[in-house]
């Protein structure tokens, strides 16, 4: 009787250290999950860059920044217009911009008349953001964006970089909306109806090589990139100065036998102002200093050098950024000195 008397109080005993231990995990992991900080990238649609590029350093910075509690991820997005929105509602922590979208945001002008974002900061130019105006060759005459004229074309998806870069350059070869039949098509989906024959073409800002033209090519849709003269580039930059000359090497894409003379621009990865200096202290520093794991990523990574850090960059750096950059001994031009720096200087 003794025996199971000890006995039925062992095991309450035990089931109740077993419910203690539980509750004490929980608390642990609650704290541990409470210290963590939680930070994400916005990104663009799946079939370009952007989103691949975010992905990867996501999971780099959240590999080697575990020590920190720093964990980072990707998020997919309508691109630069909307990434602009989602840093200002803190539901992103940092983002990926075009050059021309985060000049315009931070300035306040065009797509954000009368409504400058100061607290917008840059971190580094990660990769050139190279034009691919791809249309059906039953469409071509010239090869060249003058071809885009009275087609279905797909400008990009409403909201997005893609879409105000587009009609920026439309505008410097005397075109608009009015002169196409406009879509407005993520990458994979713009490929997929030209395809179908429901689209002529479309416009697929990416690095190279972008994803959605490799598929265009290697699946045989009848169709291939445009070229952008030296006059047209000229009227492109009078507009809104972001453009540079870009040539796509031969075998670049499954069939593309000719080099392709287009225009690319800078993207940069950014944030705000909101976020402290050591989080993006830590976040430069393990992008340059693990450089084979980031050149891993995709092919655009490759560019993603401190020598090409600061290259078209007209944003201030945030002061993680600069106080990287100053301890590796890079020239920071002085337009580039965060503004609370010299407000406290």
């Amino acid at each position: 009787m003794t025996t199971k008397i000890t006995t039925k109080k062992v095991k309450l005993l035990l089931a109740i250290l077993t419910i203690i231990i539980l509750v004490v995990m929980a608390i642990a992991g609650k704290r541990e999950n409470t210290n963590k900080r939680f930070l994400s990238v916005a990104t663009a649609s799946t079939g370009g860059t952007y989103y691949p590029m975010g992905v990867g350093l996501a999971n780099i910075w959240s590999n080697h920044l575990k020590q920190e509690n720093i964990q980072v991820t990707g998020q997919s997005s309508a691109g630069s217009i909307e990434n602009i929105d989602l840093l200002q509602k803190d539901e992103a922590q940092l983002a990926i911009l075009q050059s021309l979208i985060a000049v315009e945001a931070y300035q306040g002008v065009r797509n954000f008349e009368n409504r400058p974002y100061q607290d917008l900061r840059s971190i580094s130019v990660l990769w050139p953001n190279v034009e691919h105006f791809v249309l059906l060759n039953e469409k071509i005459k010239d090869g060249t964006l003058n071809d885009i004229a009275n087609t279905r074309f797909s400008v990009g998806p409403q909201a997005s970089g893609t879409e105000q870069s587009t009609l920026i350059i439309l505008k410097g070869v005397n075109l608009s909306k009015q002169n196409i039949q406009p879509e407005y098509l993520g990458y994979g989906d713009t490929v997929s109806a030209m395809r179908d024959g429901r689209l002529d073409g479309g416009a697929l800002p990416a690095g190279v090589p972008a994803s959605a033209v490799t598929d265009m090519y290697a699946s045989g849709v009848p169709a291939r990139i445009l070229n952008v003269t030296d006059e047209q580039l000229a009227a492109i930059n009078a507009i809104a100065n972001s453009w540079f000359r870009f040539v796509i090497k031969p075998e670049t894409y499954p069939r593309q036998e000719q080099s392709i003379q287009t225009i690319a621009q800078p993207n940069i990865l950014m944030t705000t102002r909101e976020i402290d200096e050591k989080t993006i202290y830590e976040l430069t520093k393990v992008m340059f200093e693990n450089q084979k794991e980031v050149h891993q990523i995709h092919s655009s990574a490759k560019y993603i050098l401190p020598e090409n850090a600061l290259k078209g960059v007209s944003v201030p750096l945030h002061l993680g950024a600069y106080r990287y950059y100053r301890e590796i001994g890079l020239d920071i031009p002085d337009y580039l000195t965060p503004p609370e720096l010299k407000i406290a200087q």
